[in-house]
């Protein structure tokens, strides 16, 4: 097996490990009223995500496996929605402004769409 998918597997792994425990502790913490641990996850994961991408690009020099392994394997794992905001991020650096808005509106608004339809659907059968 390609040596990128084996850290492409650790990195995913450690990133669900993190994602279990940051997400259990907030809501030991705070309890259930409102989805705390999910928003801790997601803005420290685009934290954490800007914060490398950043360094990366400009401090340290890492292997394209490395690389593929923290940003797409952990944060992937951690969270999806510091992917999309990356993604985001990429549109407006290429002065893609409409292209942005228009990606973080169909990501969340037809992601909610689509769990709704299907939630709907569900409870029907």
């Amino acid at each position: 097996m390609d040596k990128k998918i084996w850290w492409l597997m650790l990195g995913g792994a450690l990133g669900t490990l993190a994602r279990y425990c940051l997400a259990g502790y907030v809501y030991r913490w705070s309890g259930s009223g409102f989805p705390w641990g999910t928003v801790v996850v997601n803005v420290t994961g685009c934290v954490v995500a800007g914060t490398l991408w950043g360094v990366f690009e400009e401090r340290w020099v890492v292997s394209p496996e490395l690389r593929t392994a923290v940003m797409v394997g952990f944060l992937g794992a951690f969270t999806t929605f510091s992917t999309m905001i990356v993604e985001t991020n990429e549109l407006l650096r290429l002065g893609q402004w409409w292209a942005a808005v228009g990606n973080l509106l169909l990501q969340n608004g037809l992601g909610w769409l689509a769990f709704w339809t299907a939630l709907t659907v569900a409870r029907q059968l």
